[in-house]
């Protein structure tokens, strides 16, 4: 790669020496998100994808050029997995549709979450999110308002998604090991044990992440957006 080359694969031109092999791009990224299922980030390699695909690593390389390019590819695949909600009178409905269907993808591929702050511009996620800010748009939405929004909104989602797959991944350390943790010195903690701080039995992941929600597009949407400027 060049100094002048853009290093997002998205921003690189494919080339025709991508179309010069059997191998496709879809067939990596097929193989790369069973791999990143099986063995998490840090068990994808060139090499390993390379065996699973029964190629040698040289043939990747016609096609993508490094392992950032094949987790960009990944992670768009994840966001397609979400599928596009159609457009109903209902703004907010709208919104909530697409950030639930985005979280369960995401739960689906745990190591999905973590790839998030990588730049996002693959087809996927690109359309997912102009349908956010359609929606938003529609709900009043404008300008700095609407990237404030836009980003609280993805933040919200990712690290609702974060948080639950660590949740998931860790043996022992679930919520109601965490609970009891807690109530077990309420004097320390009085109102984390009043609010029912980590108690799935009061409030479970969905109701939690929908209330969320709903509270970010009342607060956010709920008349205009005041952001203060600079």
């Amino acid at each position: 790669m060049t100094k002048d080359e853009p290093s997002s694969v998205w921003l690189r031109d494919p080339g025709v020496r991508a179309r010069s092999t059997p191998l496709t791009r879809e067939r990596i990224v097929e193989a790369a998100v069973a791999l990143l299922d099986g063995h998490g980030i840090e068990g994808l390699t060139m090499r390993r994808l390379a065996g699973a695909l029964d190629v040698t690593p040289t043939a990747l390389y016609w096609h993508v050029r490094t392992k950032e390019d094949v987790l960009d590819l990944a992670v768009d695949r994840i966001f397609g997995a979400a599928p596009v909600p159609p457009v109903t009178a209902d703004w907010r409905e709208d919104v909530r549709a697409l950030a639930r269907a985005w979280r369960t993808a995401m739960l689906e591929h745990p190591w999905a979450p973590g790839l998030i702050g990588r730049p996002v511009l693959g087809p996927n996620v690109l359309a997912r999110t102009e349908f956010l800010q359609s929606a938003l748009v529609r709900g009043g939405l404008s300008d700095l308002g609407l990237a404030v929004t836009t980003r609280l909104l993805a933040n919200y989602v990712i690290g609702a998604a974060l948080t639950e797959s660590a949740w998931r991944r860790s043996p022992g350390a679930g919520p109601a090991p965490a609970r009891a943790h807690i109530t077990a010195d309420p004097a320390a903690y009085p109102t984390l044990t009043a609010s029912g701080h980590l108690d799935a039995e009061r409030w479970d992941d969905e109701s939690l992440f929908d209330r969320g929600l709903d509270a970010i597009l009342a607060g956010a949407c709920g008349g205009a957006v005041e952001v203060r400027g600079r």
